[in-house]
């Protein structure tokens, strides 16, 4: 068997979002995107509880250009935008909105959850939308986790969850805007599972825990893994119960401008990016707590 080639392997970094306190495998000091992919940021926290729902998460903000995807490992997430959609995704599920030529949204907790407290944990990450689409209307998918089909590996010890693309004819609910290929692994202690992924595209796998070794190379909880962009399959045996998320996408090729939540191809679309989101253009979002 041929193996993918590991360019990298580098760890999460902890930052502060303002005041959220989360792991950031993307960017990083020596890796600024792996394109289509921009950004991966990994929650994980216990809630307190005794909170009102408008005191967590975060409020109200403007989209442009690109797909924030926020996926539910535990606890329930509740989405509401300025498109009018209000939903509560538990765990299992996926959160995933292409921005379009704009959106505001906000992502909390669900009111449960902030009441009650409770164990919290989402992956966010972003996708490049390509310039032809960046314009288009915003679309949101909520997907529960039985609306996502998994293939099982290893008489089921591993667990693809599929969310968009294909692996042997299994298909992911969810349109995309460019090749893509995301999905969530989940593994008992010793299983193996050989993927065979699109050669012409950038294969990310970050690991959100447990004890892996990917083609012979052991890592570690909240790792990340880049390939190279090139044939091969990635082999991944588990030690202990590990948890991996799997990204691949057939790079855009096309200049990245960005600022805050807009992401586009040069500083003019950014500035009418801004002056949009200030006037309006970008929707309105009022929240409405019980």
């Amino acid at each position: 068997m041929i193996m993918r080639t590991i360019k990298r392997i580098t760890k999460a970094e902890k930052v502060n979002m303002g005041g959220i306190f989360i792991d950031q495998p993307l960017p990083n000091m020596t890796t600024n995107q792996v394109d289509p992919f921009l950004l991966i940021h990994h929650w994980a926290s216990i809630l307190q509880g005794g909170q009102s729902q408008k005191e967590v998460g975060v409020g109200p903000h403007p989209h442009r250009g690109f797909s924030p995807v926020t996926i539910i490992f535990k606890g329930a997430l509740h989405h509401r935008d300025s498109l009018g959609n209000d939903s509560v995704i538990k765990a299992g599920g996926v959160q995933w909105m292409h921005a379009g030529k704009g959106i505001t949204h906000s992502e909390r907790p669900s009111k449960a959850l902030a009441e009650k407290g409770g164990e919290f944990e989402i992956i966010q990450f972003w996708i490049n939308t390509p310039s032809g689409s960046k314009m288009n209307p915003a679309v949101y998918y909520p997907k529960t986790k039985d609306e996502l089909p998994v293939i099982n590996f290893d008489e089921g010890k591993a667990r693809l969850q599929v969310l968009t693309g294909q692996y042997d004819n299994v298909e992911g609910p969810i349109p995309q805007m460019s090749p893509l290929f995301v999905a969530r692994l989940d593994m008992d202690a010793d299983a193996t599972i050989n993927l065979d992924l699109e050669q012409d595209h950038h294969v990310v796998i970050y690991q959100l825990d447990g004890d892996v070794t990917i083609n012979e190379n052991q890592t570690g909880p909240k790792s990340m893994v880049i390939f190279e962009n090139e044939g091969g399959d990635i082999k991944i045996a588990s030690h202990v119960a590990s948890r991996l998320l799997i990204l691949t996408g057939k790079p855009i090729g096309e200049p990245v401008e960005s600022y805050g939540p807009f992401v586009m191809n040069n500083t003019t679309e950014i500035m009418q990016a801004m002056r949009d989101a200030q006037i309006g253009k970008m929707g309105v979002l009022i929240e409405e707590f019980e």
